[in-house]
């Protein structure tokens, strides 16, 4: 079989390639690059592997023209630059130690033992430059079916690296079928083995939460996370069963999936804290919780929060397209009065409490009243 993508046919990946095969290695795609072209989807970053080591994959590019950058020495990676475009080169590995976290590796010729290290049987996919696919663990079959299942035995893939258990229900929800439902086996094992998830930090967790939530619907796999008590060891008190309607409501008003939105329909504790969220991206999620409760109508929650974020709180209250209308014409108010109008009657905290008072007044007029009109009003 042979995989059909523009991107074998780039510059930098035939450089790269062209290369490594004339110095007498293999020069093989894998992972994301794989997997996405024989799904229909964009390819992501490029990965190779090679037999070749650190060292002959420098020499080769320093020979080529070719800038290296050691980004992942000790483990084999090193990142090759053409034309702008950066493609990582990894030594086939096999793994010495893990401790679900971090692994000591060794370097080995053999692809089928570098496939083997990998997490699930999807990536673990090969592609020759020329197209050519080799699958050493069959994993094919999985990919056609859609279906997100561990190499080998779950239990020692998790054991081997915890956050395998969130990468697991990522893929599900971006990747597997949602017909066939998730891989049991994986299910178990994951649920099983949850006080690892102790041991990573916020911030890996929240990183790949939040590319979990981007999915085009992640309900299902947020529900399966629920089941299992995971949801609630990563974020206490979510809800899974809000993002089902969240996806649907955002649907009928033709907006994009957005990992803020649905971590805001999630609920529970603090992201900031549990996910080591930005303060843009807490703050955010912060403003789209209270205005879900607040009394606003879409008029003013256009001019609050902005047409996106304001189109967000309708989504999350549930709301139909009617409701855009008001939404933009409120996105585009702009209010009339300025603190130099209210001098030098209003000063101090009394400029800023009558600045806000006819604010109100503007608002509460569906933005009719005029500059003229509201400075008449007796304060």
């Amino acid at each position: 079989m042979k995989l059909q993508a523009e991107w074998l046919e780039s510059p930098a990946a035939q450089a790269v390639t062209g290369m490594l095969e004339a110095g007498g290695h293999q020069a093989l795609f894998v992972g994301g690059c794989v997997r996405n072209a024989l799904m229909g989807l964009a390819p992501g970053d490029l990965d190779l592997a090679t037999d070749a080591r650190p060292r002959r994959v420098t020499e080769l590019a320093k020979a080529a023209g070719i800038k290296a950058v050691p980004t992942g020495i000790e483990h084999g990676t090193v990142t090759l630059v053409v034309e702008g475009e950066p493609l990582e080169v990894t030594t086939f590995r096999a793994d010495v130690e893990t401790d679900g976290r971090h692994a000591i590796v060794r370097f080995s010729t053999d692809v089928a033992e570098d496939a083997a290290r990998r997490d699930f049987t999807m990536n673990a996919l090969y592609a020759r430059s020329d197209g050519e696919l080799l699958d050493p663990l069959g994993g094919l079959p999985d990919l056609q079916a859609r279906r997100v299942r561990f190499i080998g035995e779950a239990p020692q893939r998790i054991a081997e690296d915890a956050l395998r258990i969130l990468r697991f229900f990522r893929f599900t929800a971006w990747y597997g079928d949602p017909a066939e439902g998730i891989d049991t086996e994986g299910l178990a094992a994951c649920a099983e083995a949850g006080e690892m998830l102790e041991h990573l930090s916020r911030e890996r967790i929240g990183h790949e939460m939040m590319r979990l939530l981007a999915a085009a619907d992640p309900a299902p796999a947020l529900a399966s996370m629920q089941a299992s008590g995971l949801l609630a060891r990563v974020l206490p008190g979510a809800e899974a069963l809000a993002i089902a309607p969240l996806v649907h409501a955002e649907a009928a008003l033709g907006l994009a999936p957005d990992a803020v939105r649905r971590l805001a329909a999630l609920g529970g504790e603090s992201p900031f804290e549990r996910f080591r969220l930005s303060k843009a991206a807490a703050k955010r999620t912060e403003a789209l919780r209270q205005a879900v409760a607040s009394p606003q109508g879409p008029a003013e929650l256009g001019y609050r929060l902005g047409a996106e974020d304001g189109a967000s709180a309708l989504a999350l209250r549930g709301a139909g397209p009617e409701a855009l209308e008001p939404l933009r014409r409120g996105a585009g108010a702009e209010f009339p009065v300025m603190a130099a109008d209210l001098k030098p009657e209003f000063e101090g905290p009394a400029l800023g409490q009558r600045l806000r008072e006819l604010e109100r007044l503007w608002v509460e007029s569906g933005f009719t009243l005029g500059r003229e009109a509201l400075l008449d009003l007796k304060g």
